[in-house]
């Protein structure tokens, strides 16, 4: 299965079951434009903690009515109900709204709430519709791990096959991104690149083919592999998630095609027990409405 566009995300999340998100720290328009976007898509049903009076008058002004509403007393984390919420399955995903990422993931990660599986590693993936692009693309991490080694790598490209398998693919195709195309020992990157791929044949990252190290151009474009004479892979122009070096890179690619290419983006964090929006506050409310479309497809099974 692939996805020319969010619009056949769109149309994935309301085919299946409706799904129940709850936004910690509501007090926040893009975020209550996107869920009640959401909610009248059929896609969502919004739980929404934090000040329910200021909530009330936000919604009210967006032309929304009543909505299901958890009170927050000031001083307090909205994350904590929100994801105690969660725990007693009143909730199937966690939502980021006007509070600091990690105010957000603090109460994930404890280990008395039960969210957080303590052999998996959290991290982002992005999903990206590119202009003149056939399809979805999504990259990974470009929001949660620093400078993942290469345990970490591995951890990296599981989740985002996980995610991957959860929206319908059967075997994502996968593409180490490196400035080069070969090994280079004084490039720890492209040594990574070339273990990931050993490790993909071995068995050790299963449900998807791995490929690296690769350029960027030569894993988006067939053409550009001919030219360079790039034959490790037959997948160039047809790769669906690009994993870079570190989180610097991929937020930096991320941007890039954002503000420069006209791409659009879904985000959320993976790994633990249910899958988490995490925009940043200067996200537009079309991108918070994409990673909770993704989010609510995600949260399956």
């Amino acid at each position: 299965m692939e996805y020319g566009s969010f619009c056949d995300l769109v149309k994935r999340a309301q085919g299946i079951p409706t799904r129940r998100g709850i936004v910690a720290g509501a007090e926040d328009k893009h975020v209550l434009e996107a869920v009640f976007t959401a909610q009248g898509q059929g896609i969502m049903i919004p739980l929404l903690a934090g000040d329910a009076g200021r909530i009330r008058v936000l919604a009210k002004s967006l032309g929304f009515g009543e909505c299901e509403i958890l009170d927050v007393p000031a001083g307090e984390n909205p994350a904590q109900r929100a994801v105690e919420a969660i725990a007693a399955g009143k909730a199937d995903f966690l939502i980021k709204g006007l509070l600091d990422t990690k105010d957000l993931l603090k109460p994930v990660v404890d280990r008395k709430n039960g969210l957080h599986a303590e052999d998996r590693l959290m991290s982002h993936v992005a999903l990206l519709q590119i202009p003149g692009e056939r399809k979805l693309v999504a990259i990974t991490d470009g929001g949660m791990v620093v400078y993942p080694d290469l345990e970490m790598k591995k951890g990296i490209i599981l989740n985002a096959v996980e995610t991957l398998r959860k929206m319908g693919y059967d075997n994502p195709k996968v593409a180490v991104l490196c400035a080069v195309e070969k090994l280079n020992e004084r490039m720890r990157e492209t040594v990574d690149a070339r273990e990931l791929t050993e490790a993909n044949r071995r068995g050790e990252l299963p449900g998807c083919v791995v490929a690296g190290p690769i350029s960027y151009d030569v894993a988006m474009r067939a053409d550009a592999a001919k030219l360079k004479g790039y034959g490790e892979s037959p997948h160039c122009g047809d790769f669906d998630v690009l994993v870079t070096p570190d989180m610097t890179a991929g937020n930096l690619l991320g941007k890039s095609l954002l503000v420069s290419a006209g791409a659009k983006m879904a985000g959320i964090v993976v790994g633990a027990k249910i899958p988490i929006v995490v925009t940043s506050r200067g996200s537009s409310a079309e991108e918070k409405f994409n990673s909770i479309v993704l989010c609510a497809v995600t949260a399956m099974g």
